[in-house]
């Protein structure tokens, strides 16, 4: 990687329909508003198979909206080649990180696999919840953590204080 390559960060969860895709627009949403979207190179992906070739949920391209982000972009499932061409792997919860690692992702140079909430100052190190299965102040809440979330991880990775 040279110094004018983009930083690539990848966000996964298990569908690729309601969390990770959700991250992707918000941490585009905030590069963008930092004027750094050149500087990264941003997608998401699913460890399961359930979802590939779907648009996001609609109940997380609602909440995105009523935050001025949009979210685009079809469900894929994440590769060993994504593992290796990504400097970040960001995983939604520990269940997900748990299946990177076993695609051969760790911490060492282009595979560093971390949760979503290591960046959460209100609740480091925990999942990301599913909100799939309940209603839409399930998506609200999910936007609100990773919103938070994401701002520490541009933080982090731009190196701002």
């Amino acid at each position: 990687m040279t110094p004018s390559d983009p930083i690539s960060v990848l966000f996964v969860c298990l569908g690729n329909i309601c969390r990770s895709p959700l991250a992707e627009g918000v941490f585009r949403a905030l590069a963008a508003e930092a004027e750094l979207e050149d500087r990264f190179r941003v997608d998401s992906a699913g460890t399961g198979a359930y979802h590939v070739g779907e648009a996001p949920d609609p109940r997380s391209v609602a909440v995105a909206l009523e935050h001025g982000v949009q979210l685009t972009g079809l469900a894929r499932q994440v590769t060993p080649h994504d593992l290796t061409n990504f400097d970040w792997v960001v995983a939604m919860d520990d269940s997900n990180r748990r299946s990177l690692r076993g695609l051969g992702g760790g911490t060492d140079g282009k595979r560093r696999v971390v949760l979503l909430r290591d960046f959460d100052s209100e609740s480091p190190g925990s999942d990301v919840p599913d909100p799939y299965y309940g209603g839409v102040e399930g998506f609200e809440r999910v936007f609100q953590i990773v919103d938070r979330s994401c701002r520490q991880l541009l933080d982090e990775i731009a190196g701002r204080p």
